[in-house]
């Protein structure tokens, strides 16, 4: 067989493995060393893709760093702290408690930078007390899937660090960039979510109360805190995007820790109700102990040892690609189109299109060095495109046929995948609605940087 009939057959077959259910990761890596062998590249490349995942950039520690944050915040309680904020605030609302979803995804994902963890945290921790609240199952899973799409985009964002380290930019700059359009993100996703509530008669409201307010708020004060540090210490150039992930598992172990150590000495019962507990005692959260710690870095690492070897096979599958042509008629075919704004919306379909059949981080390794480049020719500011380039990648997370976060709704929460489809297309609605007015306008992403 030619070389041709064999790419050709090792690509159908990967894919049909995809559709199967193999994990995009073991998809990946398989058609990598398929295409090797066609190609007569040494497997070495791969192990040296992996060793310059952490040894050529620094920021990319940052990644790991990032994760095990969220595991520390969300096993002290300082997670189920933001949720109860939010609800206090939103739950006199129709389909308030759904929307305080959405809002918790966006106050986790400023700590842990992370799509998936965010949803699989709020997802357990919200459906359940959606169904008990009067929502259906479905439209409760689908919006702790929606929810986890702003992980990647509200800082601190591990796929920011790695397009940073991609393009060279500075991933300060991007973290500040993703602020605003994050927070439209989660906007716009709460309007959806009110009109379908609304229509559907969903959720049983409570009173709006001020004392409620202010005590859960009390109770969220480390994860505010820790929200503040990190936007703080990146915007005004403290320390760089690592150094703060560094902080920010320092100030996770310290108050997980200090919590635990002052809620046993003062016999606090955390079961207990916020109308329960006094405005001190609210200020305290659950914690843990020093032998829970090797098991939350445990679960960080696992994540990380996934993510590693993904972005060294989706370095090594650029270079394939390339060998192949396939960057070249990517690019030949973008810069065809011409102007400005047939440009730009022509890599955003390209990147939506990608973002249905890969995750976010080999959409991004295989595609930024491609379209970012091209973009800039036209004048696209190099920042503001990362932010168009990241909005679509994360719209990807809730689109088939992958659609990463509705497999982790779907296994956090018990319902099955395809029951979850028909209610993210609200959500779909409302975010490709949210990128195209960043797209078109730049000074939503520019916005707070100074100087530009």
């Amino acid at each position: 067989m030619s070389d041709p009939t064999i790419i050709t057959a090792i690509s159908i077959a990967v894919t049909i493995l995809f559709m199967m259910g193999v994990p995009v990761f073991l998809v990946i890596a398989y058609w990598v060393i398929g295409m090797s062998f066609v190609l007569e590249l040494p497997l070495l490349n791969m192990g040296a893709a992996l060793q310059d995942v952490f040894t050529d950039g620094f920021a990319l520690l940052a990644m790991p760093l990032f994760i095990l944050t969220g595991d520390l915040i969300n096993r002290s309680g300082i997670a189920r702290r933001l949720s109860d904020f939010a609800y206090a605030c939103l739950g006199w609302v129709r389909g308030g408690l759904a929307m305080a979803s959405l809002g918790a995804c966006g106050l986790f994902a400023a700590i842990s930078g992370s799509n998936s963890a965010t949803t699989a945290t709020i997802g357990s921790m919200l459906h359940p007390e959606m169904v008990k609240g009067g929502y259906d199952e479905r439209f409760s899973a689908a919006t702790a899937a929606a929810g986890g799409t702003v992980g990647i985009i509200i800082p601190p964002s591990i796929i920011f660090i790695v397009y940073g380290f991609l393009m060279n930019l500075p991933i300060s700059d991007l973290f500040v960039a993703g602020i605003i359009p994050g927070a439209m993100m989660v906007g716009g996703m709460m309007l959806a979510c009110f009109i379908v509530c609304w229509r559907n008669g969903w959720g049983y409201l409570i009173p709006l109360s001020l004392l409620r307010v202010f005590k859960t708020s009390i109770g969220a004060w480390l994860g505010f805190f820790a929200i503040g540090l990190v936007l703080w210490g990146i915007y005004t150039g403290k320390f760089s995007p690592t150094e703060a992930a560094g902080v920010t598992v320092g100030f996770g172990i310290i108050a997980g820790l200090a919590s635990w150590v002052v809620s046993k000495t003062l016999r606090m019962d955390q079961t207990k109700d916020w109308s329960e507990k006094s405005a001190v005692s609210m200020l305290v959260v659950e914690g843990f102990t020093v032998p829970q710690i090797p098991g939350i870095v445990m679960r960080s690492a696992q994540i990380t040892g996934i993510l590693a070897p993904l972005i060294a096979v989706s370095v090594v599958m650029q270079q394939i690609l390339s060998l192949l042509g396939a960057q070249q008629v990517i690019g030949d075919f973008v810069t065809s189109m011409g102007g400005y704004h047939a440009v730009l919306f022509t890599a955003m379909a390209i990147v939506f299109v990608s973002g249905m059949i890969l995750e976010s981080l080999p959409v991004t390794i295989i595609l930024a060095p491609i379209l970012a480049p091209i973009a800039a020719s036209v004048g696209v500011d190099p920042i503001h495109f990362s932010v168009i380039f990241l909005v679509g990648a994360s719209i990807g997370f809730i689109t088939p046929p992958y659609g990463l976060n509705l497999y982790v709704a779907s296994g956090v929460t018990g319902v099955p995948y395809f029951r979850l489809l028909r209610y993210t297309t609200f959500y779909l609605a409302a975010l490709i609605s949210v990128w195209v007015f960043v797209a078109l306008t730049p000074e939503l992403a520019l916005a707070l940087l100074p100087e530009r």
